[in-house]
Order: structure tokens, then C-alpha cells, then sequence
């Protein structure tokens, strides 16, 4: 592109020639006041307009390299914020001013995304976010003002305030794209928070009052229920009609740094089956990165001796740093039923201003979404956050809404990224510490379960389909994952289900059984793997000793495991028995499986209780004089006949297992990294992948799964999930 165009010669001139003129001399060298009237022509571009690409890439390269001089970027996005505010000030603004909005939002996105992904220090030097002091300042701004913080305020104001309408929506789409690339700066950052990030657009957010945080968690929130579809009137703008020209800034988008503005094509299909509405999936990941952020600060306490070491220093620094409150986790938090007024009685008062919602909307639409990874991680955050929500969801009557998407997408774990597949079973761990929900499962029952493919599951109850699909993700686990918290998470809830689980069907009974089996026989290969490096390691080096404790204690957690089950079949033959005639010929069928475990020390005292009932209902059936053979029906007749008469004798009492889930004391280093490869994999555009140090970038590959017949494609790579706690 080189020089800056020449001023359009007369009135006569096409838009393109004008186009050409403005967006070359705002990449330029000049820099034009704040007043001038420079940035109102440029604002009022038509949106229709088209430009090469190659050329536009150029101009990103100009306007990073001019920025410093023109501090042009502080001035689009003050003028960007004046847009908005005179869109909120003026109840019924024509559509002009919120073209002149979207042109400032266009054009900010743009070269703001260049700048952030390219930048080569550490504190975003190349934003420069403040205007040069000779700069002559108009009346109504002062000159000190936090640009990021100016432009925030007026971004949530405008999202919070003004209706989604025909007239609004590209607007309000496009803010919410906005906010994505401002807080991208958390990309540039490592993995666990540290003092020195610089995030000043998301840090510009979490100073905001709490009342307008309320509105914005409430206004996204509402976006997310409601779907707001992309209204018709829009078809006019370029960017939503297809097979038309790209815009000037749709042009300008694509080619920094393959910044997309919605085209056509996303809006009416994405990756999920079709995209019901971009602005409902845009507010929840832009709710997601507000709610999950933490800000990593130094205490006033963390003053060192500066005659100290740097290694001693930074140590020193490190325990004395704390992470601030977030706001927006807060109003999650405080979110409430606008349907039930409730006093809190127990003297738990909410802090802050309360966010009021539809609950029961909220609950059909997270029922409807949850094939889609965000969805899962919202219920998770007010699941895990809310009481109020975790208590509403607790007693509704139908419960399959939610559990029954969850228990599909764990069906179709080959298809599910580690991270969803842990999400979904953690939400089903909460929801099992809850006994009421344990003892009401039962009596949903199923008609079919048509996604269930291995055999036909007709008039199966739901707490019998959780069991099978919680065993079944422990199969999954154990032959691909091979992640013992995920081993974990299955086992402590089918313990919480355990005491309170209700005929439970025949299928699950036998899987309940075969689980045992299944980890047993693992147990056993990893026992002679053991003893045979034992006897290695003797006549060998250390290296043998290093694998030998290795597979010892791979050993040990199969031992945990074994005994879980133990567990759970004890709960069920203690507290339960007399309603599961099923679990009981399930374990008389295959009492075999228990044999080699008696005498062993870990096991003996619940296998004990095992046998108890396997001598109880085998003398019974053998007590019986059948002519002809047994079979599986009469076999079962005379268990549910002896049930009757069941009275625990010689059985002994454990302690109930509870387990309840608690996230560590830093979730953030997990979910931060999640939250934003969720938001990379849906947003509408990439990032340059060598600046990212928030999480490591695998290159593409396909690994096809011989069992499913399906692709896998991982472009970001699993993250850690050892940022979850399990307490017992």
C-alpha cells in the first residue's frame, strides 16, 4: 500500500476512492487530533465497501508500526465508547449511529487483534493507551483518563442496557466479538497467573461497579436463554448476505491475522449442528472469560531484602501474592430465581446487588445446549458457585432434561474432548452428594433409550442408565484416557448412589459386577508385571527399582479402586437389598469372581459381607425342589420371594461413603486455559498460534479410533485435570 492515498479530488468521487483515502491515512504516518473531523468521516464508511486483501494485511503492518506517533488506536477506541454512549443516551438513535458504532467496533477489533497477537513486549508497549500530552484534548475529556477502562465502561453500559433489536443486533454481536479480542491478551500469559500478566481490558472490567456487573452477567445471561436469532433487516449488511462482496472491514478483518467477522456461512451452520444464535454462543464465552479470570496480585506484606538472590526473591514473591475478588463470579454466584422472593433464614445474605433470572428458562435452555462444551462448563459454574440454582435443579421433577444430554455426550466419550467428558462427570458428582437426588433418580423411568446402541434399553429407570453409562465410562477410561481421576470421579458417584439405588435393572446389575471383574483383572496383570521386574530389578540397575515402584503403585490405586467397589456393592446388599433382587442374582451369577479376593487383607472384611448374602439366598435356592431345569426366571422369583424375609443378620456395618466434590485452592490454572481454547475453537477467528503461552498448541492431527470409526482432530491439546479435588 506504501503512501497514503490522495484526497478524493471532488464530491463526484466513488466511496471506494474515499475508503481508500481514510483507512490509508489512518494507517499512516499523520496523526489527526482527537477532534478532528477526520474520525467522523471515517465512521460513517459505507459498510458495502470492498478492499484486496494483501493490501489490508499492509495496512495492519503500517498502523503497528505508526501507532506509537499517532496513538491512533487510543483514539478510535475513545471515539468507539462516544458511539456508544450517544447510542444508550438517545432511546430510539437512528441507524446511522449504530452504523457509525459498528464501523468503530470493525475497525478497533481489527487492529487491536494485530497489535495483541503481534506484540513483542512484555506490557503491551505497542497499544499505547493513553494520548500524547501535546495532544489538544476536547471539553468533555479529561486528560488522564484510562482509555481501557473509558472503553469498557462503555461496552458494558451499551451490552447491558440497550435491547438486542434488528437495529442493535450486528451491534451488540460485534461488541461481544470485541470483548474477546481486548481480553486475548490472556493468551500471551503462562499458564498459572502471575504479577507480572498484563491484561488491561479484562483488568479494566473487574474495577467496574458492581451494579453494572450484575447487569452485564444478567444481560448475557439473558442472550444465552432467550437465542436471539439474527433478525432479517440485517440480510442488508454485507457481512450476513450471502454470495455478496466482503466489506472494506470485513476485508480488513480476514486478513489480520485471519480475524473473521461472521460470514454468512458460520451464522446458519457451526461445528455443533447450527448455531441457533451467534450472539447467545458469543455472551456465553464471553461470560465464561469474565467469570473464570483471576487477577494475581502482590500483597502489601511481600516487601524482600533486595540484597536477596532473584531465585529467593521470586520464591518470596510467590507466597506472598494473593488473587483478587471477581466480580462477575460473584454476581454468578448471587444469581437468583425472579420467581421465588426467598429470605435467607439461615442468615447467609448475598453480598452485592442480586442478578435475577427465569431459572426454569435457564434450566430447558442448558437441557437443550449440552452437546455443546460451553454449555457444560455454565452448568458446572452454577452448579458448583450457586447454591440457589444447585437447590432448584435438585427439586425438579425432571431431571432427565439435564441428565440425559449429559449421559449421551458420556455415551459418546470417543467423541468428547478429556476436559467435557471430566466436566460432565463432576456435574454428575454434585448432584449425587444431594441424597434426595439419589432417591428420586429411580423414579423417572425411561421408555427408550434410543442413542444407546449395544442393546434395547425399554422401560429402564434413569438411576439404572446412570450406573451403565458411569461403568461404561470407566471401560472407556481404563482401555483409552487411562486417567485415574476420571477412574475416581465414576466411583465416588455410583458410592454416593449406592444406599439409595431402587430395582436396579438387570443390565446394570451385571455391569455393576463386571466392573469388579474388569478392574480385577487389571489388578492381577499389573501384580505379575510387578513381581516380574522385582525379580529383574535384582539381578539388574536402579532403572528396574524406578519401574518396579512404578507398577507398585499403579497397584496400590487399583487396590483403591477394587475396594471402592467393594464398597458399593456393600451399600447396596446393607441399605438396599430387599429392592434389588437383581444385584443380588447378578452377584450370585458370577460369585466366582470374588473367590481370589477373600483372603486378601484389603478386601476380606467386605467380602465377608458378600458371602454372608451369597450363603443366605444359595441355601434358599437350593432349598428348593424344581422339576426340570433352573432357569434365569425362576432362579430370580426365589430371591425376590426370600428378599422378603431378608433381615441383614451377620452382615457388618461400615461407615456410609459420602464423597463431595471441592475445586483446589487454584482452579484457575485449569480453567482458565480451558475457558480459552473453548473460546478459540468457537469464536469465529484464530490466533496467531506462536504467541499463545496460555496453553501448549499440538500441531493438527487425525487419530482415528478403530472401535468408534471416528476422527479425532486435537489442534490445542488436552490440559492437566488435576486442578479438581476429591474429599471423601
Amino acid at each position: 500500500m506504501g503512501a497514503v492515498p490522495s484526497t478524493p479530488r471532488n464530491s463526484s468521487e466513488r466511496p471506494q476512492d474515499t475508503a481508500e483515502y481514510l483507512i490509508g491515512t489512518l494507517v499512516a504516518e499523520k496523526s489527526f487530533p482527537i477532534s478532528s473531523d477526520f474520525w467522523n468521516k471515517l465512521l460513517q464508511l459505507p459498510l458495502n465497501l470492498h478492499w484486496p486483501t494483501h493490501r489490508v494485511h499492509h495496512a495492519c503492518q503500517l498502523f503497528a508500526q505508526n501507532n506509537a506517533d499517532t496513538r491512533h488506536l487510543a483514539k478510535i477506541l475513545i471515539h468507539l465508547s462516544w458511539c456508544l454512549q450517544e447510542c444508550v443516551s438517545i432511546s430510539d438513535a437512528s441507524t446511522d449511529v449504530y452504523e457509525k458504532a459498528v464501523n468503530a467496533v470493525y475497525i478497533s477489533s481489527v487492529f487491536l487483534k494485530y497489535l495483541i497477537e503481534n506484540a513483542k513486549s512484555d506490557n503491551l508497549e505497542e497499544l499505547y493507551l493513553s494520548l500524547d500530552e501535546k495532544e489538544p484534548i476536547p471539553k468533555d475529556f479529561v486528560q488522564d483518563e484510562n482509555v481501557e477502562n473509558l472503553v469498557m465502561h462503555s461496552v458494558l453500559s451499551f451490552i447491558s442496557s440497550v435491547d438486542v433489536s434488528s437495529k442493535t443486533y450486528l451491534l451488540h454481536l460485534e461488541l461481544l466479538n470485541f470483548m474477546l479480542i481486548a481480553m486475548s491478551t490472556q493468551l500471551l500469559c503462562g499458564p498459572s497467573p502471575g504479577t507480572k500478566d498484563v491484561n488491561p481490558f479484562i483488568d479494566a472490567a473487574m474495577v467496574q461497579e458492581n451494579s453494572l456487573v450484575s447487569l452485564v452477567v444478567r444481560k448475557m445471561l439473558l442472550n444465552y436463554i432467550t437465542q436471539p436469532g439474527i433478525p432479517l433487516r440485517s440480510a442488508s449488511y454485507s457481512i450476513f448476505s450471502e454470495g455478496s462482496q466482503p466489506s472494506v472491514l470485513q476485508r480488513v478483518s480476514s486478513a489480520a491475522a485471519n480475524f473473521v467477522l461472521l460470514p454468512f456461512s458460520y451464522l446458519v451452520s457451526s461445528s455443533g449442528g447450527g448455531s441457533r444464535s451467534p450472539l447467545s454462543d458469543c455472551s456465553l464465552l464471553v461470560l465464561l472469560v469474565l467469570i473464570h479470570y483471576h487477577k494475581c496480585v502482590v500483597s502489601n506484606e511481600s516487601m524482600t531484602d533486595r540484597s536477596i538472590d532473584g531465585a529467593t526473591s521470586d520464591s518470596l514473591l510467590k507466597e506472598n501474592t494473593y488473587f483478587s475478588d471477581n466480580p462477575y463470579c460473584k454476581a454468578l454466584e448471587n444469581t437468583t430465581d425472579f420467581e421465588f422472593d426467598r429470605i435467607d433464614v439461615e442468615g447467609n445474605a448475598h453480598s452485592g446487588p442480586l442478578v435475577r433470572l427465569p431459572f426454569a428458562s435457564l434450566f430447558d435452555t442448558l437441557g437443550m445446549c449440552l452437546a455443546d462444551e460451553p454449555a457444560v462448563l455454565l452448568l458446572y459454574s452454577l452448579l458448583q458457585g450457586n447454591s440457589d440454582f444447585l437447590e432448584y435443579v435438585l427439586v425438579r421433577t425432571d431431571l432427565d432434561t439435564l441428565l440425559m444430554p449429559i449421559l449421551e455426550a458420556l455415551y459418546n466419550a470417543p467423541r468428547r474432548s478429556a476436559n467435557q467428558i471430566y466436566m460432565l462427570l463432576i456435574i454428575l458428582l454434585i448432584l449425587s452428594q444431594d441424597s434426595s437426588f439419589n432417591a428420586s433418580i429411580h423414579k423417572l423411568m425411561l421408555p427408550g433409550v434410543p442413542w444407546y446402541k449395544e442393546r434395547l434399553l425399554h422401560q429402564t429407570s434413569l438411576d439404572s442408565l446412570m450406573v451403565i453409562i458411569l461403568i461404561r465410562t470407566v471401560q472407556y477410561n481404563l482401555s483409552k484416557l487411562r486417567d485415574v481421576y476420571l477412574h475416581t470421579t465414576c466411583l465416588a458417584t455410583l458410592a454416593n448412589m449406592a444406599p439409595h439405588v431402587h430395582r436396579l435393572s438387570a443390565y446394570a446389575s451385571q455391569r455393576l459386577v463386571s466392573l469388579f471383574f474388569m478392574l480385577s483383572r487389571k489388578y492381577n496383570k499389573l501384580a505379575e508385571l510387578r513381581d516380574s521386574k522385582v525379580h529383574v530389578a535384582k539381578a539388574n540397575s536402579i532403572e528396574g527399582n524406578s519401574l518396579s515402584e512404578d507398577l507398585s503403585t499403579e497397584l496400590h490405586i487399583y487396590t483403591d479402586f477394587l475396594r471402592l467397589v467393594l464398597e458399593i456393592l456393600n451399600a447396596i446388599l446393607t441399605y438396599a437389598l430387599p429392592r434389588n433382587p437383581e444385584v443380588v442374582y447378578a452377584i450370585m451369577h458370577r460369585q466366582e469372581v470374588f473367590q481370589p479376593f477373600k483372603s486378601h487383607p484389603r478386601f476380606n472384611e467386605l467380602l465377608e459381607n458378600i458371602y454372608t448374602v451369597l450363603d443366605f439366598f444359595n441355601s434358599r435356592v437350593d432349598a428348593q425342589r424344581m422339576d426340570g431345569e433352573w432357569s434365569v426366571e425362576k432362579v430370580l422369583q426365589v430371591i425376590i420371594i426370600n428378599c422378603r424375609s431378608w433381615r441383614g443378620d451377620g452382615m457388618k456395618m461400615f461407615t456410609q461413603l459420602r464423597f463431595t466434590y471441592e475445586q483446589e485452592s487454584h482452579p484457575e490454572e485449569f480453567f482458565i486455559p480451558y475457558v480459552w481454547q473453548l473460546v478459540l475453537s468457537r469464536c469465529g477467528f484464530s490466533f496467531n498460534s506462536g504467541a499463545i503461552n496460555l496453553f501448549p498448541i499440538d500441531p493438527p492431527v487425525e487419530k482415528p479410533d478403530t472401535n468408534e470409526g471416528v476422527t479425532h482432530k486435537n489442534q490445542n491439546g488436552e490440559l492437566s485435570m488435576h486442578g479438581l479435588l476429591l474429599d471423601p
